[in-house]
């Protein structure tokens, strides 16, 4: 019988993420004054969160007690997709490493799990956080619980009302779920007076969560952030490490790599430890892969922007569509959000990474063909990769070519079933970001200094 997954055994999970700092430079952040220090960033994150954050160091160790949770659901297998190729009548061997797998669901806890960690050990008793579609929200209520922290979640209004049982996975957790914007903040008080019929937005959200966590006068919370930053990509790695080891067992390697892209760490994940080879002389396709109703990479410009919509956070060098974009709340909830994360951004403009967009029903239908072959059924996030695969598939059937497809299914649908309920139905559509947003967006950036266009190498 053909060999259908490729495991590791819990003694081959990586002891160590890859930080490609140590490969890339970078635009540094910006405040008011000038580049961000560390200490300007400790009423927010932890100082051994952002000693990670700043690190130029390769590689950083993985502590044991976050290896102990890792071990709930790490390492994930690595399957061959042989249905989804005979379907498609492609030369192509299509491998996805399979991240559903989580106590959540999706890739996320990957991240979640050691910022708990790091927290509690700098003597922190409660998180506040943002999630859009709740897989982060989930991911980090289940962190938190694993590690005696409270949590609180600002979670995305339009997804807040159409995705009801993440509220309730976050609060089998133990955390508190309110809907964003909110009138618990200042800053969300501000988005209901101007915009009282908003949807909101992760930056919206994200303003909210930052102003909960340093507002708190006994200095012990602080904000967790599911994306974007360097610490989250690094602790990503773990994914393409895993992919990685798991190959090298089949004697296979990747001529194409996939994922989906909203804030950047599910595709950092798997595609980071594969940009190392590609650095190091590997011929390797990479594509981060976004909705066209949120081009941040595709069609916004490489600027320093805040990451948050009332300007809470440093200047980010990034591909952003500008901190006041709201989103039209199409229903991969994971990917709406207005900017990129800086060294995704930065990969981009160094041609290192092709960025790639997707129409919300091409990627229900590529979720369709993969569930209706595979057996799974994705999140609306995880489709946009999928299109992609289906086309890089039939790119290489109408090329003759035997291409090995690598792609990081981020996490199951079946929390998404709404949505999918929705497209069988024939109620969604496609919708392409105007030019004219795109240009207001240009204008609202002129304001902060133009990032430098480095080239790593």
């Amino acid at each position: 019988m053909e060999k259908k997954k490729i495991f590791l055994t819990e003694d081959e999970i990586p002891r160590q993420w890859y930080n490609i700092n140590a490969d890339i430079k970078m635009n540094p952040p910006m405040g008011p004054d000038g580049p961000v220090t560390p200490d300007m960033l400790a009423p927010v994150f932890p100082m051994n969160l952002i000693e990670q954050e700043v690190s130029p160091e390769r590689w950083i160790d993985i502590p044991e007690e976050v290896l102990r949770v890792y071990n709930i659901w790490r390492p994930s297998p690595l399957v061959r997709a042989y249905a989804l190729e005979k379907a498609l009548e492609t030369p192509a061997r299509i491998y996805y490493k399979y991240e559903g797998v989580s106590p959540p669901g999706s890739h996320k806890p990957n991240t979640a799990v050691p910022q708990a960690y790091y927290n509690k050990e700098f003597g922190i008793k409660r998180l506040t956080t943002e999630t859009g579609a709740g897989q982060w929200g989930s991911a980090l209520a289940f962190a938190c619980s694993q590690f005696g922290l409270e949590c609180k979640v600002f979670m995305v209004r339009i997804s807040f009302d159409q995705k009801p049982y993440r509220k309730t996975m976050m609060a089998v957790w133990g955390a508190h779920c309110v809907a964003s914007p909110s009138t618990e903040t200042k800053a969300g008080q501000q988005i209901l007076e101007q915009h009282p019929d908003t949807p909101g937005s992760l930056g919206i959200a994200i303003s909210e969560a930052i102003e909960a966590a340093v507002t708190d006068a006994s200095g012990e919370t602080r904000y967790s952030l599911g994306s974007v930053l360097n610490h989250v990509m690094m602790h990503q790695t773990v994914i393409g490490l895993e992919a990685k080891k798991q190959m090298e067992k089949i004697n296979e390697y990747p001529d194409v790599v996939i994922g989906c892209a909203g804030g950047g760490s599910n595709f950092a994940g798997l595609a980071f430890p594969f940009v190392f080879d590609k650095f190091n002389g590997k011929e390797i396709a990479i594509h981060p892969v976004e909705p066209a109703a949120c081009p941040t990479m595709t069609r916004a410009p490489f600027a320093y922007d805040h990451g948050d919509t009332i300007g809470m956070t440093p200047l980010l060098p990034m591909h952003s569509l500008g901190h006041t974009f709201v989103p039209p709340p199409f229903h991969a909830g994971g990917l709406r959000y207005h900017g990129m994360a800086p060294q995704v951004s930065q990969l981009i403009t160094e041609g290192i990474l092709e960025p790639r967009a997707y129409p919300q029903l091409a990627t229900y239908e590529a979720g369709m063909l993969v569930a209706r072959t595979e057996g799974f059924i994705s999140a609306p996030e995880t489709n946009h990769a999928l299109a992609c695969v289906v086309d890089e598939a039939k790119k290489a059937k109408e090329e003759g070519k035997e291409k090995v497809i690598l792609f990081n299914f981020s996490g199951h649908g079946l929390i998404d079933l709404g949505a999918y309920e929705q497209f069988l139905a024939g109620n969604l559509t496609n919708y392409e970001y105007p030019a004219k947003e795109i240009e207001e967006a240009e204008k609202i950036l002129e304001q902060y200094p133009k990032p430098e266009l480095i080239k790593s190498r």
